[in-house]
């Protein structure tokens, strides 16, 4: 049985990019690509190796978190904490590096915290059965308190520390004429699809998010996979909280909710379905780029940053309503749930 799931896994990898040209990612794909061309033709330094490098930099900590979300969100679910879980994990950080800690424990330790967090909001749903809403917006509500307080609210410098040179310098340098962030966020890309597409974990992530008493059934052990998702949700926040803290070079403790649904409307709009079983890590890079790129873009054209809440708005509300009119073959309205097949991406 083992072997037969793993063929099948194989296959539907052959065809990922076949599915990309034909579902819902290649309308971002094109969208994404006239954004670009429109762009570079009316402000000439968005096409410049510069200012890809800096769209680049600038949102690697959204990317970071938003491959976490895919996750969350893949098996029906949504972790409200991310942005604040990121701060605390980055005040943890700063606390560490302003005590002449070493590198190893300054980078460690706000991974630690991500994880923490994650295992307390994996129990507290899975096990207490609380609803995850309720949990990660309670936890959400925590974490701004327990960022503030250790610092007295104000942001952390940690530029001059010994421990932060190293960190500084991946943050910030470069392989040649590519940053190194950037090619972390390739390898951690990579890394996330291999997990979702070629493992036993990931099939049971899917398996969940399409039918969770079906996963039950056929021997996936729900509550086990629902807090490791979670976990894995709060490493990644931790790891997020390494490159703000090193390109701002201090720790912050105010939440960014805006960051939060930059966040959730990448995920949605590359495509994951948000009530689970159907997505991909692909589609959140695209969407995460595209949300970049719009931003760049609008900065570029000195258009206010006022506005900004308002296009990423309206452009969740279009790609999320359009891939549900497609799901529904046209039809408004709610579509049944029970025994849908959940679809694999990328």
């Amino acid at each position: 049985m083992e072997s037969t799931d793993n063929n099948r896994s194989i296959g539907l990898a052959k065809k990922s990019y076949v599915r990309l040209a034909q579902g819902k990612q290649s309308g971002l794909l094109i969208a994404l690509l006239s954004v670009c061309t429109y762009f570079a033709i009316t402000e000439p330094i968005f096409a410049t190796w510069g200012n890809v490098t800096n769209i680049v930099s600038s949102n690697s900590s959204v990317l970071i978190l938003a491959i976490g979300a895919t996750f969350v969100i893949l098996i029906g679910q949504l972790d409200l904490s991310a942005a604040a879980a990121a701060a605390a994990s980055g005040v943890a950080m700063g606390l560490a590096l302003e005590s002449a800690a070493p590198t190893v424990v300054a980078v460690v330790l706000p991974i630690a915290v991500g994880v923490a967090i994650g295992l307390i909001n994996g129990a507290l749903i899975a096990w207490a059965k609380i609803s995850f809403l309720v949990v990660t917006l309670g936890t959400m509500s925590i974490l701004m308190t327990i960022a503030l307080v250790p610092s007295d609210g104000h942001t952390i410098s940690v530029f001059g520390f010994a421990g932060f040179g190293p960190i500084a310098s991946f943050v910030n340098s470069g392989v040649g004429p590519f940053p190194v962030l950037m090619l972390f966020d390739v390898l951690l890309v990579a890394l996330a699809i291999v997990v979702l597409r070629f493992t036993k974990f990931g099939r049971s992530v899917f398996a969940i998010g399409s039918n969770i008493e079906a996963a039950r059934l056929n021997g996936i052990h729900v509550t086990r996979m629902i807090i490791s998702v979670y976990v894995l949700a709060g490493m990644t926040a931790g790891m997020a909280s390494i490159v703000q803290v090193g390109r701002l070079t201090g720790a912050s403790p105010a939440v960014d909710m805006t960051q939060l649904m930059t966040v959730i409307a990448a995920v949605l709009i590359g495509g994951t379905a948000f009530s689970g079983g159907e997505g991909g890590v692909l589609g959140t890079v695209l969407g995460v780029v595209f949300l970049s790129v719009v931003q760049n873009g609008v900065t570029l054209s000195e258009v206010s940053s006022f506005w900004q809440g308002a296009i990423n708005g309206c452009i969740l509300i279009a790609a999320v309503g359009l891939g549900s009119l497609r799901g529904s073959g046209g039809r408004l309205g709610p579509r049944r749930r029970g025994g849908r097949r959940g679809r694999i991406r990328a």
